[in-house]
């Protein structure tokens, strides 16, 4: 485990998806969830993310994906800001083929507020879309979590 990183279930918190609701990692910069009713991964990047936690966040997420059959992941990129090149090759070229592999098919994404960090994801963004994943882009993560949690939640767009 990651220095810094804790692992705990939590009560249901009333929202949609709280029945069950697992944190998985969480500190400072990131904290990263399970929603086992709708098999949905969901981090949330609080501040700028060093490369140990946001890979820490991405493999225990990419394991969650494996090991529950997850297809759904919600980023709640609010707080972050333009990766690391060396992350941006790694998310998008091992880390993505891991997650395609394990059968994600649906990401919501919520855009980082900083203008360096919108731009950057909307190339990420246009990549997953070429390679057939379905996206759609959500102002709040509330809204990302109801369109997941939706059977036909199958409508990509990249805005």
């Amino acid at each position: 485990m990651v220095k810094g990183i804790d692992e705990a279930a939590v009560p249901s918190d009333g929202q949609s998806s709280g029945v069950g609701t697992r944190v998985i990692l969480q500190n400072e910069f990131a904290t990263l969830v399970y929603h086992p009713r709708f098999r949905i991964v969901h981090h949330t990047f609080h501040r700028p993310v060093p490369t140990e936690i946001f890979r820490a966040v991405l493999t225990r997420g990419v394991e969650l994906l494996e090991q529950r059959g997850a297809t759904k992941w919600l980023s709640d990129d609010r707080g972050n800001t333009a990766l690391h090149p060396d992350d941006a090759k790694w998310s998008m070229g091992e880390w993505t083929e891991r997650a395609s592999a394990a059968g994600w098919r649906f990401w919501a994404v919520v855009l980082p507020d900083m203008a360096l960090g919108r731009a950057s994801m909307r190339r990420f963004l246009k990549h997953h879309i070429e390679r057939g994943l379905r996206v759609r882009v959500f102002e709040q993560p509330e809204d990302a979590l109801r369109w997941l949690e939706a059977p036909e939640a199958t409508s990509s767009d990249e805005d």
